[in-house]
């Protein structure tokens, strides 16, 4: 399996050598999901893996979450829709997840919610890693068929 990290830089060295040791091959690096998907290498990878900021120390196995990732998927797919989530959405990411569905951009989701912009952009990029999505819409139609926000 030919993976791409996203994280911060020490928190992608921690889990580097554990995923080679598992014979997955880290194919590229990145802070963010959007340039991890930007990239010309993200029609190689199988998947890109989101590096959890907190983990939880005695669940090594859950030091990282694998996001499905394919250039190449059909949207009609319902594949996606049984497919259940490595890693489930945080009440938090829920209430992000419906405001994008609103159509809310990420100041007027910042403002509604009393964070700060940027707070809301790591919960969008935390969003699309848990659902495989390549970019905000994506996200919100891949809740919608998985039943986790109704429009």
């Amino acid at each position: 399996m030919r993976v791409i990290l996203v994280g911060s830089p020490s928190h992608r060295a921690r889990v580097r050598d554990e995923l080679r040791a598992r014979s997955i091959e880290v194919i590229g690096e990145f802070s963010t999901l959007d340039a991890a998907q930007a990239s010309t290498i993200a029609e190689d990878a199988d998947a890109i893996v989101m590096v959890r900021l907190k983990p939880d120390p005695t669940d090594r196995a859950a030091t990282y979450v694998g996001a499905g990732f394919s250039r190449t998927s059909d949207p009609s797919n319902t594949a996606d829709i049984a497919q259940p989530l490595l890693e489930p959405l945080t009440p938090r990411e829920v209430q992000v997840i419906e405001l994008m569905a609103e159509g809310l951009s990420n100041k007027a989701i910042a403002s509604r919610l009393g964070i700060s912009d940027q707070t809301v952009k790591f919960h969008v990029a935390a969003i699309a890693g848990k659902l495989g999505a390549r970019n905000r819409t994506d996200a919100v139609r891949l809740a919608v068929r998985k039943g986790l926000v109704t429009l």
